[in-house]
């Protein structure tokens, strides 16, 4: 007999496709492309630092946050078999990672 008191939303079901409402993926296309283009909003801060060779004014302190907090989210992505968060978080990890090393040897 099943717990009613234990939490639910973490249970897949097994029969059936998830049904979603037109909100819902409104919602995830909205999240997608927020994902993508903060993504590409990063690139400028990437080649300013690798291209010019001038971390001037970032913060490694800043972007090893963002690096630890990328490290999360892929971890909790795993844990909820959550794919997206998984992929975004991963190359937002790398572009952390570019972007400290960078400031490292050029800031």
């Amino acid at each position: 007999m099943r717990d009613t008191l234990a939490p639910r939303h973490h249970h897949k079901k097994s029969i059936g496709r998830r049904k979603f409402s037109r909100q819902q993926l409104i919602a995830d296309y909205l999240i997608y492309a927020g994902g993508i283009i903060g993504i590409v909003f990063t690139i400028p801060q990437i080649t300013k630092i690798w291209v010019e060779q001038n971390a001037s004014g970032v913060s490694i302190i800043s972007w090893t946050a963002y690096l630890f907090v990328s490290m999360c989210w892929i971890y909790y992505g795993y844990l909820h078999k959550e794919k997206p968060i998984m992929i975004t978080n991963t190359v937002w990890l790398l572009l952390h990672v570019l972007i400290v090393i960078g400031t490292y040897i050029y800031g």
